[in-house]
């Protein structure tokens, strides 16, 4: 019997590349140059993943709509010049990423995709950077969905593969990915590397703590 296609979706900002750094950066800038106080780091890393509307919405209540665009504004342009300057290095791949993309991607029956709070032109640019176009075959994005925990990206990335809920899985590091697999009726697999606490993830059916463990709970949780 021919095995079924299986999915796994990757998340990208605090589960394939670490890049708190660029967007703590970005942040701080975009609120500096309205003269605002930016927020903490850790509230800043709180809202990752997060569309950047939905994230400057939280982390700017207090202030209009009209300074919340200002702020999403200036995070881009930010964002987008620490991108231009440092390549790759803005946002680094964590140790085993590549690895276990390649891994999988070997496997015939195994597509892999992305669902990620970035841009396209965002995710583009990074894939770009670390050389991993050829490997996913569905990218959501922000710019065609609403934001997580929402399962619209998940939604589209099964239809757009024709593979069942049950034959796909996602890897994120925030609740907001785990919650919008869950309301995808897709298994979502925590990382605990990332930028929510391991404790936050209770929606995930397992947490890792390594790349190379990823290939064997994806067995356990297919079979």
């Amino acid at each position: 019997m021919t095995a079924p296609l299986r999915l796994v979706l990757f998340d990208v900002d605090g589960t394939l590349v670490d890049s708190q750094g660029s967007i703590v950066s970005a942040m701080t800038a975009s609120f500096e140059a309205l003269s605002l106080n930016a927020p903490p780091r850790s509230e800043t890393l709180s809202i990752v993943g997060l569309s950047l509307p939905q994230a400057i919405s939280q982390l700017a209540p207090e202030h209009s709509l009209k300074v919340q665009e200002r702020l999403v504004e200036g995070y881009k342009q930010a964002y987008h010049a620490n991108r231009l300057e440092k390549g790759a290095a803005n946002s680094p791949l964590y140790p085993g990423a590549r690895k276990v993309i390649e891994t999988l991607h070997s496997v015939p029956e195994i597509l892999l995709g992305v669902a990620t709070g970035k841009s396209q032109r965002g995710l583009d640019a990074l894939l770009e950077a670390h050389d991993l176009e050829r490997f996913f075959v569905t990218r959501q994005v922000a710019d065609h969905h609403p934001s997580k925990p929402h399962p619209s990206m998940i939604n589209t990335a099964l239809a757009e593969t024709g593979v069942a809920a049950e034959n796909a899985s996602m890897i994120g590091d925030t609740s907001f990915d785990m919650e919008m697999a869950s309301a995808a009726g897709v298994a979502g697999i925590g990382v605990s590397w990332g930028y929510h606490h391991r404790s936050s993830l209770t929606a995930a059916v397992s947490v890792i703590d390594s790349f190379d463990l990823l290939p064997s709970v994806l067995a356990e949780i297919w079979e």
